[in-house]
């Protein structure tokens, strides 16, 4: 304790002693400050994209129709032959293969051309 004060007096040379320093109340609000700012952060940066990605793939999911291109999460390129409550299937390659996905493996829809 000695030597952090000589420490800070040297170091200061204002005469701070460590009840300055060490205040416990600046410490707890500057705590509470980082806190929120890292919250803050955390939802800029993770949340609020994660919410607005959901919102469009929401909204792609009720405009889809059959015609539409799609692309799976898996990969599969395909244009949709039957929508039905939980599953779409679509027809793929030059030999129109028929393949049923469930709507939450569908990652993008891209609208046909009228």
């Amino acid at each position: 304790m000695i030597f952090l004060n000589t420490l800070l007096t040297a170091t200061t040379g204002t005469g701070a002693t460590t009840a300055d320093v060490f205040d416990p109340t600046s410490n707890l609000v500057l705590t509470v400050v980082m806190i929120v700012v890292m919250l803050g952060a955390f939802y800029f940066f993770s949340i609020r994209p994660q919410r607005k990605r959901n919102k469009e793939l929401k909204e792609m999911m009720s405009k889809m129709a059959v015609g539409d291109k799609i692309v799976t999460v898996g990969g599969v390129v395909g244009t949709i032959a039957n929508i039905k409550e939980d599953e779409v299937t679509i027809s793929t390659s030059v030999a129109y293969t028929m393949i049923t996905f469930k709507r939450h493996s569908i990652e993008t829809v891209i609208p046909r051309e009228k």
